[in-house]
């Protein structure tokens, strides 16, 4: 068990519960996993303050609270509490983007919406924030996250779902490569932390393809805009490799589903002729830039596509996917576990996973204990260290890692 998971000589601030709504279920129960595993390799630290920690609810079978919120025939719900949470360290985990959750109304059948979802994670922080010690959300896919600015006579509902949140009593927001994360300028005094997957992302890509060459003449990364720019910087700097950007060409002129249609795409950066591309992004919702990028890529001879993607809502459906999978336009494609999947994305050949629930599972265990997140929120030495391992040790190091 790596270290920097077990804390011997600090105590939780208070005892640990996870308020796991309904559309976090899965995620949250690996998180509580690994937390128990986290704990009980402290076996010396529980022998030596083996009361005290009992005490604390330290050593637990499980942190998940037993909480609800069920709906009436109208539509409308409320939060149920079903155990104590007096004096406890509240992590409430919620998936705005889960939208295969269905409820009744008036005897049609609904699913729930990114509203539904945030309007239930209020009710449980209404529910316990009186009692508790401390109120935190986990909130991966940030709710409302693209609606940061205002162009014109819009709503800032990202701003104003932050300032709610902090009004009601939470103490800490955390969340997961966050559209734009100046947002949090509206909570300027409460605390946010954007935290990055770019660890899991090349974890994954090294355990699946051990052919990879980390080098500026093999592989290079690729940002698919100008606002996934930092995010193609930081991995390419950590891999020591070249990048190179596509920005979107738009007609202006014309209003297309609410945006303005894009032209072409513009490529800035060297040859990728030959090279591995990995095009970094936050999201990919209907799909449709990413593949145009990946498209344009392999029209200028790079040899292997892959994309990687902290949120994969895949709003359009699979199947552009699918098609440009077998005419040779994309490799594979790699998003996290932080949002509902569907099953039929999971069988899909060209997908793989990287599993964020040990990460997020480390970051509640350092918030309950109130050290520091410093590593968690640049984890540059781990990276390079990843990537000196398997340029030494290759296939043979990561048969240990899976």
């Amino acid at each position: 068990m790596a270290n920097n998971y077990v804390f011997n000589d600090i105590l939780p601030v208070a005892p640990l519960k996870l308020a796991a709504l309904e559309s976090s279920k899965d995620l949250a129960t690996k998180v509580n996993d690994h937390i128990v595993t986290f704990r009980r390799n402290d076996t010396e630290e529980l022998l030596r303050r083996q009361q005290d920690l009992n005490y604390r609810g330290y050593d637990v079978d499980s942190y998940l609270l037993d909480c609800k919120c069920p709906r009436f025939g109208s539509g409308e719900a409320k939060a149920v509490i079903n155990e104590s949470v007096r004096g406890a360290d509240l992590f409430a985990m919620v998936d705005v983007t889960n939208y295969s959750i269905p409820y009744s109304v008036c005897g049609y059948t609904n699913h729930m919406s990114p509203d539904d979802h945030f309007q239930d994670l209020k009710r449980i922080i209404g529910a316990s924030v009186a009692t508790a010690h401390r109120v935190n959300v986990v909130m991966p896919f940030l709710y409302e996250g693209r609606q940061h600015k205002r162009t014109k006579r819009e709503s800032l509902d990202c701003a104003m779902a932050l300032e709610e949140l902090i009004s009601m009593g939470v103490s800490n927001i955390i969340t997961f490569d966050a559209h734009d994360p100046r947002v949090q300028n509206a909570i300027p005094l409460s605390g946010f932390d954007n935290f990055m997957p770019t660890y899991q992302f090349v974890k994954a890509l090294f355990t699946h393809d051990t052919s990879l060459k980390i080098d500026k003449d093999h592989l290079m990364i690729i940002s698919p805009d100008e606002g996934a720019m930092n995010r193609a910087v930081y991995l390419a700097n950590n891999l020591g490799v070249d990048m190179g950007m596509f920005y979107k060409r738009r007609d202006y002129s014309r209003v297309i589903d609410g945006r303005n249609p894009i032209v072409a795409h513009e490529f800035l950066g060297t040859s990728v002729e030959g090279k591995t591309v990995l095009i970094i992004d936050d999201m990919i919702a209907s799909g449709e830039s990413m593949l145009d990028t990946a498209r344009e890529l392999k029209d200028r001879k790079a040899e292997k596509v892959i994309i990687c993607c902290t949120f994969g809502l895949f709003t359009s459906g699979l199947e552009k996917f699918d098609q440009y999978y077998q005419n040779g336009y994309i490799d594979y494609v790699i998003t996290t576990n932080l949002n509902y999947r569907p099953k039929e994305l999971l069988e899909r050949e060209w997908y793989l996973e990287a599993d964020m629930s040990k990460y997020l599972a480390a970051i509640i265990n350092s918030f309950n204990h109130d050290v520091s997140i410093g590593a968690a929120l640049s984890p540059t030495e781990k990276i390079q260290k990843l990537v000196k391992r398997y340029q030494a040790d290759g296939y043979d190091y990561y048969q240990t890692i899976r």
